[in-house]
């Protein structure tokens, strides 16, 4: 699982505007292909976790096999917090559980390469099963 070595503050601020409002901001950065020749792109703003991040990751290094390269272009650096369950409003904040990166619509966030359209494109649909935000295999034109 990816996670940062450390961070500056240990709780940070939840987003303040509602998540369909972000779905109308799409991210600048990022959404181009850099590494592969093929990629998976985020079409709606969706919060990853690690654990997403890592079962999108393995499901497709197990399908490209030895002959494809993985890159994976969102890190997970937000800390979220959870309070436990039954317990009463107030009382503070709750503690740290993980860390989920935040991606807004247009956002490149696995690519591979050394494989042929075929594989890449099954891999890449797999791997966004895994994750909680609709996707699309994009190649290089």
């Amino acid at each position: 699982m990816l996670f940062p070595k450390k961070v500056k503050h240990r709780k940070w601020f939840t987003m303040r505007t509602h998540p369909d409002k972000e779905m109308s901001h799409c991210d600048t950065r990022g959404v181009k292909l850099a590494f592969g020749s093929y990629g998976l792109k985020a079409m709606k703003y969706s919060r990853i976790t690690s654990n997403q991040i890592e079962a999108a990751r393995k499901v497709m290094a197990r399908y490209a096999t030895k002959s494809g390269k993985v890159w994976i272009r969102i890190f997970p650096d937000h800390p979220f917090t959870q309070k436990p369950a039954e317990v009463k409003m107030g009382k503070g904040k709750g503690d740290p559980i993980g860390f989920i990166a935040e991606v807004k619509p247009g956002r490149i966030m696995f690519e591979i390469d050394g494989v042929e359209q075929k594989v890449a494109a099954e891999a890449l649909r797999k791997a966004g099963t895994k994750l909680p935000v609709k996707t699309k295999v994009v190649g290089r034109v």
